[in-house]
């Protein structure tokens, strides 16, 4: 063989040695964590020099020597990395089926320790919680009940409510649980102005959540408390019965993603009443929260809460105290990096540019909801106005704002008729932050939109402005530029 061949072989060794190695130190990473959880030493001296002399014995005796360096190495690495893990916290999230969660983020805003989502099967949940590799866990559906009775240790919170959703290892490894739900909904309800004291409350929903928030409604005070659930003595059928509920609270899933648009009641069926509460947080508005909205009625998403209980929830894990400061600052950060800014105009005044460049500008995806009409139809949008004339055209747009509109934090640029029909503002607003671009009508390009063509561009602006206007949360007046344009929307959002 010729030295290039040897060389060759040999780097073919190092590339199996390296993958096992990789393997070997991150087997050593999770014991770390393992020993940290269970409050073990990270140095086991005996069994290290019993692992040095075993593969002495296994090597042959013209490399024993060698291989004892070597592997005294491994050795050394291997316990500076566990020394590494057993240093820093693992916490996370535990459920069953946890799709997309803010929680990480939230966390990682609060405090310096690694955040997981750890989907467990029902199978599977004792063996995690007793003998899994974690110091904090926040606990999600189906498990809030059943994590109770593996606790050593409970809070008055959690032994009353009846649920779990927060979990510590404590240094002699007993584990405690705590109910920080209740913490963040309490907070909810004093930092939104709604009062509980002295009113009846009507709570929708009977499971863990509904009991939870029960719990917190009769601790501040709530004159009389009703849960109205499906099947139960006090149902949807019978609502009229508690027409004179003054205090409403959704703890059911109904309108949240990626059923956005449903409601589990219609609000108009309670003229006394003076605040809701959805603890739904996606999307930021839900169809009951708009239409509280709608007729003037106070209410609260469940953002504020899900951040306020995760600051509680880290104190526990940490045994620091953040300053409740905190849970209003995640809360904008996080209500504004959720947002998406809706772009509505006239045709022609510059929406697709404005939202590219603020795409650029915020590193957010840009929508299109003309591009998105045209592929979804496969047809251009002069040959749908053609052929299905502009109600079909209508018809096609709500379709498509209907599933732009529960995305989060993109920049969506949209038609300028899109307001001319009203169930497009629920649609738009529910995540969005609704911004008017106004042009002046002289300077508005024609060119592929049929109905500028067609129609008179005074008498078609005299008409939508009082729709833009109805629809817009943020009015961007005369810019020479779309660069200028695109810059009084950055600073109104700082």
């Amino acid at each position: 063989m010729e030295l290039k061949d040897y060389r060759a072989a040999l780097d073919a060794l190092d590339g199996e040695l390296t993958e096992l190695l990789a393997k070997r130190m991150a087997l050593s990473g999770l014991i770390g964590e393992y020993k940290k959880a269970r409050g073990r030493p990270i140095l086991d001296a005996a069994r290290e020099e019993k692992k040095l002399n075993a593969v002495e014995k296994r090597c042959p005796e013209a490399f024993r020597g060698e291989m004892r360096v070597v592997f005294r190495a491994i050795l050394e690495q291997s316990r500076e990395l566990q020394q590494r893990r057993s240093s820093a916290m693992r916490c996370g999230l535990l459920g069953r089926k946890l799709g997309h969660s803010y929680s990480p983020q939230i966390h990682g805003k609060l405090a310096d320790y690694g955040y997981e989502l750890f989907e467990r099967e029902p199978e599977e949940l004792e063996d995690f919680v007793r003998e899994g590799a974690w110091q904090g866990l926040n606990v999600t559906i189906p498990y809030k009940k059943t994590v109770l009775p593996l606790c050593d240790a409970l809070s008055d919170s959690a032994r009353e409510i009846g649920s779990v959703n927060t979990l510590l290892r404590r240094a002699d490894g007993s584990i405690y649980g705590d109910n920080t739900d209740a913490f963040g909904f309490a907070w909810l309800l004093e930092h939104s102005g709604i009062d509980p004291k002295g009113k009846k409350a009507l709570v929708l929903g009977s499971g863990g959540a509904s009991v939870m928030a029960c719990w917190v409604l009769r601790q501040k005070g709530a004159r009389e408390l009703t849960v109205i659930s499906r099947s139960g003595e006090n149902n949807y059928e019978n609502l009229d019965r508690h027409a004179d509920a003054e205090l409403i609270v959704n703890t059911t899933p109904v309108g949240m993603y990626p059923n956005n648009g449903q409601a589990p009641v219609d609000l108009r069926r309670f003229p006394r009443c003076e605040g809701v509460v959805d603890v739904i947080y996606n999307p930021a508005r839900t169809a009951l929260l708009l239409q509280a909205e709608e007729l003037g009625i106070p209410r609260a998403g469940g953002l504020g809460m899900l951040v306020a209980q995760a600051k509680r929830s880290s104190e526990i894990f940490t045994g620091a105290e953040i300053p409740d400061r905190r849970i209003e600052e995640i809360t904008r950060e996080l209500s504004r990096e959720m947002e998406n800014l809706v772009l509505i105009g006239m045709p022609g005044c510059g929406k697709s540019k404005i939202a590219a460049l603020l795409g650029r500008r915020l590193s957010r995806p840009v929508l299109e909801a003309d591009a998105e009409i045209e592929r979804a139809a496969g047809l251009r949008i002069p040959e749908i106005f053609e052929k299905e004339g502009e109600a079909g055209f209508r018809e096609r747009e709500t379709a498509v704002l209907r599933e732009l509109g529960k995305r989060s934090g993109c920049i969506l640029s949209t038609g300028g008729g899109c307001v001319t029909r009203e169930e497009n503002y629920p649609l738009l607003h529910q995540n969005g932050l609704i911004v008017w671009r106004k042009r002046d009508i002289r300077l508005l390009s024609k060119k592929g939109r049929p109905i500028s063509q067609s129609r008179d561009l005074e008498e078609l602006y005299a008409e939508r402005a009082p729709l833009y206007a109805r629809f817009a949360d943020l009015v961007i007046e005369e810019t020479e530029t779309v660069e200028e344009a695109a810059e009084k929307i950055l600073e109104a959002l700082q």
